[in-house]
């Protein structure tokens, strides 16, 4: 694993991304457009380590099964596709922002991101 990118899922991402960089130097990297008019915002907190801020109610529509107290953990791997043909539970490849991504679950049914590194 190259990076980890933490994604969570809040009722207000401005307001808590505000909250990260005043109170601990996060760095915004990323904003992007999603399809309800809601932004995802990622957050550069230590090298190699990212937060990804999604608005619950954008999860709630798209992407329910992962909302909750656990969050989402995406994983950047030059081995992507080798991951995906090994993990048993591995979702199919879709295109996530301009890069290649898959889903997986654990034995607990927690869902995790793997993506393919660019570099």
């Amino acid at each position: 694993m190259q990076k980890m990118r933490t994604m969570l899922y809040v009722d207000d991402v401005e307001q808590v991304v505000q909250f990260w960089q005043d109170e601990l130097g996060a760095e915004v990297i990323e904003v992007n457009a999603m399809p309800d008019s809601s932004n995802n915002v990622v957050v550069n907190i230590a090298p190699n380590v990212e937060l990804s801020f999604f608005a619950k109610s954008f999860i709630r529509r798209y992407s329910p099964e992962v909302l909750g107290n656990i969050p989402s953990l995406m994983f950047y791997s030059k081995d992507f596709k080798a991951l995906h043909d090994r993990l048993a539970t591995a979702g199919k490849i879709v295109e996530n922002a301009g890069t290649a991504t898959f889903n997986f679950r654990d034995p607990e049914g927690n869902y995790f991101v793997i993506a393919q590194a660019k570099s």
